[in-house]
């Protein structure tokens, strides 16, 4: 089985220890992953901005560079979300491009669809003794329907006390551009996420797209929340170090 590692360009650009725990994890389950190095973004923000054929000249370079995975594996639902929904529309006038699009489509998951999913595991040895909230991004829950498998793998951690949050899928507010373009509404939008996490007493904030926890993140930070927040990669690694050494 050939996977390659969609790495997405905030985990490569700022948060590379979310791609190696994502390694890590996998090599664990027996997977050996690859990285093809000519990958580059999606397109997801220049098609979300109106910039259709700069998304495509992108698009192109990513179907280049995975084409030969059995599965392509990312830690981000938005991204994964993008190839799923919106790459067949790229390339709605290249019947060859489109086939490869619906190809690399059918290949591609989020880490926590692949993990439970695919590979049929939800408990990876980790042990984490803190207290937990789980937030779940738009477009992976929306887009991609990743609604129960981030939270078996969390429940299967020894030690770990998951807790609710109010109003979970409501958004954060990033939405990448449009925190930008509509940034009084993305603030009122992250300042309510933050509250609700700051509620449910967690310790650690966990999601699947590195987008939202950037964002809420910040605001955590910004109001001096000390709430650590971790990518479900980072959680999950770091699980699998503390059992390893209570297993020493």
């Amino acid at each position: 089985m050939k996977v390659s590692l969609f790495i997405t360009c905030l985990v490569d650009n700022f948060f590379p220890d979310v791609g190696e725990a994502m390694v890590r994890i996998l090599n664990r389950c027996g997977v050996r992953v690859e990285l093809p190095p000519q990958q580059t973004c999606c397109g997801q923000p220049a098609f979300n901005s109106g910039f259709v054929q700069e998304a495509a000249e992108a698009g192109r370079t990513l179907l280049e560079a995975l084409a030969g995975a059995d599965y392509v594996v990312a830690p981000s639902g938005s991204c994964t979300g993008m190839i799923h929904h919106y790459y067949e529309r790229l390339f709605a006038d290249d019947a060859k491009l489109q086939a490869r699009a619906r190809s690399l489509a059918e290949r591609t998951y989020e880490l926590s669809q692949f993990l439970v999913n695919v590979l049929g595991v939800t408990d990876i040895g980790a042990v984490f003794p803190h207290k937990v909230t789980y937030h779940p991004s738009c477009h992976g829950l929306r887009l991609l329907g990743v609604r129960d498998e981030p939270l078996e793998l969390l429940q299967a951690v020894r030690g770990l006390e998951l807790v609710p949050l109010t109003l979970a899928e409501d958004c954060c507010g990033f939405g990448g551009t449009f925190a930008l373009k509509m940034h009084d509404v993305s603030a009122a939008m992250v300042d309510e996420k933050a509250a609700h996490v700051v509620e449910t007493g967690a310790e650690v904030l966990v999601g699947t797209d590195m987008g939202c926890l950037m964002n809420i993140g910040g605001r955590l930070r910004h109001q001096g929340r000390p709430v650590r927040v971790m990518h479900l990669a980072e959680l999950l690694y770091q699980g699998i170090l503390q059992g390893e050494a209570e297993a020493r």
